[in-house]
């Protein structure tokens, strides 16, 4: 076990579980994560081998002997019978039968219906009656002659969820880890391993926790396939629904008028829309009207009286074409159907999380590490609805007044649910307000630029916060800094602006540098070698060692790197790329060289060396000799580089921008070509020197 895992173990006894079990226990047995958490937590929640082991065995004998299989169904119905009662596990859903004045259970995959059922039961679990849940049953078989009476009874049924957690514990135990700590915790709470996430990567996966802290938080998530956009709605919590964006109606979801009888939103804290996006899709514009309502205002009305609900939406899709493509021919909302790609619904979004940033599922992501039980989390998250705190960033920053108030709502819902997940007890720094503060701005802001392109009624908004020197901190989406050629067309409905797009000519952003009337939409120039600081966001791609040093490097006879941490073999090939790319840059004819200073693996030295030779014995031939050197003090902490063209490259992470790449078989274009890997969060300075 890790550091991280004992002290899990330490502070959560009881509470945690070892993530790999799922696969463990799961077997064909097609049931969502914190059902099987449950049961491990019943039997596996502990560090010691020989009870986990012991536990194993006896959750995986409790779901073959009582979780129903469709295909087996007639035999524990037989079971059932013989044995007179039979505990089964089961997705059951209630409805009223107004004949008989009575309720009456189905059992999914069991395959019995009009099953009776006690109003106390359907008092103490209201859910049976809006959807299947999922429940240990104790099922009994009483046969009568009645030809209307089923011979089937409920016994006693209990939804799968944790009935009570300890939440003073829960924020007293949260203050014994540091701020990493929490959310890699987190992060192996929901089953990845937090070392193959960038921080960055690592906050947008708690992002999607937000619609389970937040009262009606309405947030959008579109990418590529197979990023796990459903996974958290699916199986992470008993309080969310999933439905697929095709399968819902208006009685489904708000109030079935025949009856009265309030939909999903009044019963569940998140419903979660998925595969929603899809141009060729239709919507029942009544619908659509009806959820506009309700975002915006939290109520809805299908007959006289206005109902209110607490339930929060999300929208997960996918998306058609990449970034570039939506940004020079639509917007970043192109995948949506006709009746939703509507700008009153989009500006009703709280937050655009953006799913291209997200890499896709691969198993070497997943933990074997311990996290919380997920239904444990899932009832401390549902306690955090109660709470508010959107009013905590004011503590130590001060957001724009110029936009508007929807605007600031969104941005203050979205920080409020940051803060619950990662700081509920409260105790963040300026630091972490910060870093969150700029994530929910951006992932409204990513909302407002498109609504600026879809509509151009709606007004340009400066999305800046200032701190307690007053000064102005401008905030920009990763995809503003990577395609600023495309990031700042007008909107489509203007002919003019349609035909100044751009060729897609590499350019160098600075981060800080904020867009004007002058600049939007205009071709940027070919870099140049100037003096300045450049800051780049992590996940961000499209940078090349290239595009950041060539023109400085450019008739250079003499480059000196110093970089103290040249040490594993993903940063030894990032100095062979960064020879290469003087290789092709420089002519035929002239000779370089190129010194490298930096510091020694203590852990293997000897493979380090071997390596560094290597790419001295490659140079052979090429016009560039290769030298290297451990720094003799031990104590090089700079990472730059110097030219004889006269010009030093200050970096904070020098040669180390682009997140370590992950082992795995077969071919990857971020393994061939550095402008599509994913960037850490660093910053360049350019100096001249003579």
């Amino acid at each position: 076990m890790s550091a991280l895992d004992d002290k899990i173990n330490e502070h959560f006894a009881g509470y945690v579980v070892r993530k790999d079990l799922v696969k463990a226990v799961k077997g064909n047995a097609i049931v969502p994560t914190y059902v099987l958490e449950y049961l491990l937590g019943q039997y596996c929640a502990t560090d010691d081998e020989a009870s986990i082991e012991s536990g194993i065995e006896t959750v995986k004998e409790i779901l073959r002997k009582h979780y129903v299989h469709r295909s087996e169904a007639g035999l524990i119905q037989s079971t059932i019978k013989e044995k007179g009662r039979y505990k089964v596990i089961d997705q059951i859903s209630v409805s009223l039968n107004e004949k008989t004045d009575s309720y009456e259970a189905n059992f999914e995959n069991l395959g019995i219906k009009k099953v009776a059922v006690d109003s106390g039961t359907v008092k103490a679990h209201p859910k049976l009656l809006v959807t299947s849940v999922w429940c240990i049953a104790d099922v009994q078989y009483e046969f009568s002659e009645e030809a209307r009476t089923s011979p089937w009874v409920i016994e006693t049924i209990k939804p799968i969820q944790i009935a009570k957690v300890d939440y003073e514990g829960y924020k007293e135990a949260r203050g014994q880890f540091t701020s990493d700590e929490w959310i890699d915790l987190l992060m192996q709470s929901i089953g990845f391993n937090p070392d193959a996430f960038g921080r960055r990567s690592k906050l947008l996966q708690l992002m999607r926790l937000i619609p389970f802290v937040e009262r009606n938080y309405n947030i959008i998530e579109l990418g590529p396939k197979g990023t796990g956009k459903s996974h958290i709605f699916s199986e992470f919590s008993p309080h969310g629904q999933l439905i697929s964006g095709g399968e819902v109606s208006i009685p489904k979801l708000f109030v079935n008028n025949s009856n009265g009888r309030i939909g999903l939103v009044g019963y569940w804290d998140v419903v979660a829309f998925d595969e929603f996006a899809g141009r060729e899709k239709t919507a029942n514009k009544a619908l659509v009207d009806i959820m506009k309502n309700y975002m915006a205002n939290k109520t809805f009305s299908r007959g006289t009286n206005p109902m209110g609900a607490e339930a929060s939406f999300a929208f997960v899709g996918n998306t058609d074409h990449n970034v570039p493509y939506m940004l020079k021919n639509s917007d970043l909302f192109e995948a949506l159907p006709p009746q939703f790609h509507d700008s009153a619904f989009i500006d009703r979004l709280h937050a655009y999380l953006p799913g291209w940033e997200i890499d896709v599922i691969r198993g070497e992501m997943f933990t074997s590490g311990y996290g919380f039980i997920v239904d444990y989390l899932a009832e401390i998250l549902r306690h955090l609805r109660q709470e508010d705190f959107s009013n905590r960033p004011d503590m130590h920053f001060k957001v724009s007044e110029k936009i508007s108030t929807r605007d600031r709502d969104a941005i203050y819902k979205t920080m409020s649910g940051f803060l619950k997940v990662i700081f509920p007890a409260g105790d963040e720094t300026a630091e972490d307000v910060e870093e969150l503060l700029q994530l929910a701005m951006e992932s409204r802001k990513r909302v407002k630029d498109q609504l600026f392109r879809i509509d151009a009624t709606y007004p340009d908004v400066d999305f800046y916060y200032s701190g307690s020197d007053g000064e102005k901190r401008r905030v920009q989406t990763v995809e503003e800094q990577e395609f600023p050629q495309f990031y700042y067309l007008k909107p489509a409905s203007d002919p003019k602006q349609q035909d100044q797009s751009t060729d897609g000519a590499d350019v160098v952003i600075d981060a800080e540098q904020a867009p004007t009337d002058a600049t939007r939409g205009l071709k940027p120039a070919k870099p140049l070698a100037e003096e300045g600081h450049h800051v780049f966001s992590e996940n961000r791609k499209g940078v090349s060692y290239d595009k950041l040093f060539g023109p400085y490097l450019d008739g250079a006879s003499r480059i000196i790197v110093t970089d103290p941490y040249i040490r594993y073999f993903y940063q030894i090939k990032n100095m062979m790329e960064f020879v290469e790319m003087v290789i092709q840059r420089k002519a035929p004819e002239d000779q370089v060289a190129i010194h490298l200073v930096t510091g020694p693996d203590d852990g293997n030295v000897q493979k380090q060396r071997e390596l560094l030779e290597s790419i001295t014995e490659a140079c052979t031939g090429s016009g560039v000799d290769f030298t290297w050197a451990f720094d003799g003090s031990g104590t090089v902490h700079a990472r730059d580089i110097v030219a004889d063209t006269g010009w030093k490259i200050v970096l904070d992470r020098g040669l180390d921008i682009f997140q370590a790449p992950v082992r795995r078989d077969g071919f990857s274009l971020s393994d061939r070509l550095q402008e599509h890997r994913m960037l850490k969060n660093f910053y360049v300075t350019y100096v001249r020197q003579n």
